[in-house]
């Protein structure tokens, strides 16, 4: 095995508007200030770009991209899933978004054949501890690997291990920032279920985790930290995001999985390893929500990264970009393609990262 492809995605928000559109959806009921039924963003999506039809199959929300990575054929599959899956549990008070998926809809995941699901994130435990032990049940009762949240700290800071070809292994990290909204009483601790929680993001903090990663890996292991940080929107990177992500591959790590912004920020090759700083979304039901039209946050990209699978080095990064329409991703066209591969130029220009077209439409880094 010369060559490991994987996919990685940011956010996958399956509750709210996405859940009320599957066969079997939860209450629609919601505690935020100003929309207080989750029907209301089917409508807004609706509202932009016609009618979504209800119930859809399973695999609706996926769309397109399902048949676009199997023609990749990638040897993992991780995203960052940002949603209880639950029918119980008491919404975190005072939180202002809470996001949860019908246990029942897990067929929504699992039509995408997901292999790793991070949740060190700011809304795996909207619904509390009972929501959390019923996602981690849901989910490896579905055969998808679990990383960043757990029972205790010993389960949160475990990493997903996902057999390659040739006896090798991937190992999947996943840790959630206290500046993507991570609540610190989050944490887990021994005897306390949570998450995996960095109360900063910093080199000091890389290398707490590469401690932490050091008594695990072997040698051949390819090694992914997938980290929820930072803020919603903007383009900027800053400062301790790529000081913490340098400290992890000067540590090891081999790819830097970096998500929480609804678009996505700069790529960079970092001594031959990748770093994304930020994926983007890539299923919500933000469709039809104004007011930050300017990032196009309605265009996603598929992340597929193929890495040298003796020293875990970048040898190829092809982004499929596609688009959400109806709640459901398609195709992008040449001209968001275009667009997509003008931004990552433009944000990757302090450490020349370049992108060229396919003829197939993908972004192939240079």
């Amino acid at each position: 095995m010369a060559e490991v492809t994987l996919f990685l995605a940011g956010d996958v928000m399956t509750g709210r508007g996405v859940d009320q559109i599957l066969p079997r959806p939860g209450s629609p009921a919601l505690r935020e200030q100003l929309v207080t039924d989750a029907r209301r963003y089917v409508a807004l999506a609706e509202s932009a770009s016609g009618p979504v039809p209800r119930p859809v199959p399973p695999e609706w929300p996926w769309g397109e991209a399902l048949r676009l990575l199997d023609a990749e054929r990638p040897a993992a599959r991780i995203v960052n899933l940002e949603t209880a899956v639950t029918a119980r549990g008491e919404h975190h008070p005072g939180k202002g978004i809470h996001y949860r998926m019908h246990p029942a809809n897990l067929p929504c995941l699992t039509a995408a054949r997901l292999d790793v699901c991070a949740l060190g994130n700011n809304h795996v435990l909207d619904f509390g501890p009972v929501g959390l032990a019923d996602t981690l049940d849901a989910l490896r009762g579905a055969g998808i690997r679990t990383a960043g949240a757990g029972r205790d700290a010993a389960e949160a800071w475990r990493p997903a291990v996902v057999p390659l070809a040739g006896e090798r292994r991937l190992l999947v990290w996943s840790a959630g920032a206290v500046s993507s909204g991570v609540y610190p009483q989050w944490a887990a601790e021994a005897g306390r279920p949570g998450v995996a929680y960095l109360p900063e993001v910093s080199a000091a903090t890389a290398g707490a985790l590469a401690e932490r990663m050091a008594g695990t890996v072997r040698p051949g292991d390819l090694v992914v930290v997938s980290v929820h940080w930072g803020t919603n929107w903007g383009h900027e990177v800053p400062d301790e995001h790529v000081e913490f992500a340098h400290a992890l591959v000067d540590a090891g790590v081999h790819v830097v999985h970096g998500h929480s912004s609804h678009h996505p920020r700069p790529v960079e090759r970092y001594r031959g390893r990748l770093v994304l700083y930020g994926c983007g979304d890539l299923v919500d039901d933000y469709e039809g929500i104004g007011g930050q039209e300017a990032y196009r946050p309605e265009l996603r990209l598929l992340h597929l990264p193929t890495l040298d699978a003796a020293t875990g080095e970048l040898r190829r990064l092809r982004l499929i970009p596609v688009r959400m329409r109806r709640m459901r991703l398609q195709a992008a066209t040449p001209a968001e393609a275009g667009w997509l591969a003008d931004l990552l130029d433009t944000l990757g220009r302090p450490s020349g990262t370049r992108f060229t077209r396919a003829s197939d439409g993908a972004l192939v880094l240079r």
